[in-house]
């Protein structure tokens, strides 16, 4: 029993040093792919602008959500006028962030992994490093930093949607001032509020494109390789997530 735990223990030390390797050559590799702009505009692209429609649908039915909710909590104190203020710090220090990073994780994650692991289960990648060119560079850096630039915008772009779906609730639905609505809104949110979302969410962007990279250039060069590689990028960057959502808020609090 002791032993299958330490074995297990290793285990995951040796895997959070390898990534943490992978993640310094890609580090060093992400300057020099900077001298190719086409590539990573391609893949900011890729990682953000088609995963618009399912960020803004998700942003607006969770700014809903979070409109009904919030007011029928808020009337019970008769506070429902502070209702923008509950929604705008929701969105901006906790759902936008998490959500868009789930969101993130599952579409973009797995699109990422699956195509840099087709890439090594067709032996395009060796081929590469046989010609002298260094995949790091032209293949995985590139896509690293498209994942981190765009996964704070999707998030800032689920916050303005969510907002818009509680003003439409609070507003048109539940009758809540327009004037309060935005006015303690504007009052209550302060910058270091803001700061908190845009670091949660470039966090989250390098954690979740980090381990979409890493599993798909090390994944098996086979089918079932690529799936597992591909089901091990959602699970552990939904977890990493959550994990690093605590720390953060702890740590701004």
């Amino acid at each position: 029993m002791n032993g299958g735990r330490e074995g297990f223990l290793m285990g995951g030390i040796r895997r959070m040093g390898a990534v943490l390797l992978f993640l310094l050559r890609l580090l060093a590799q992400s300057l020099p792919a900077l001298g190719r702009p086409r590539l990573v505009i391609n893949q900011i692209y890729n990682a953000g602008a088609r995963s618009l429609i399912i960020i803004m649908l998700s942003g607006l039915f969770v700014g809903m959500v979070l409109g009904l909710q919030g007011f029928e909590l808020l009337q019970r104190f008769g506070s429902e006028q502070a209702l923008g203020t509950a929604a705008a710090l929701g969105l901006l220090k906790e759902l936008g962030p998490v959500v868009t990073s789930l969101l993130f994780a599952g579409r973009a994650g797995t699109a990422l992994t699956s195509e840099i692991g087709l890439m090594r289960a067709t032996d395009q990648l060796t081929a590469m490093e046989v010609m002298a060119v260094d995949p790091l560079r032209y293949v995985a850096a590139p896509r690293f930093l498209g994942g981190v630039v765009a996964m704070p915008l999707l998030a800032a772009i689920f916050s303005l949607i969510g907002l818009f779906g509680a003003q439409l609730v609070g507003v048109q639905l539940m009758g809540v001032d327009k004037g309060a609505f935005w006015s303690q809104m504007q009052g209550s949110v302060e910058l270091r509020d803001v700061t908190e979302g845009i670091v949660k969410s470039f966090v989250f962007g390098l954690t979740c494109s980090l381990i979409a990279v890493h599993e798909g250039y090390n994944a098996e060069p086979t089918a079932a390789g690529v799936g597992l590689a591909t089901t091990r990028t959602v699970v552990a960057s939904s977890v990493l997530t959550l994990l690093l959502d605590y720390v953060l808020t702890a740590f701004f609090l």
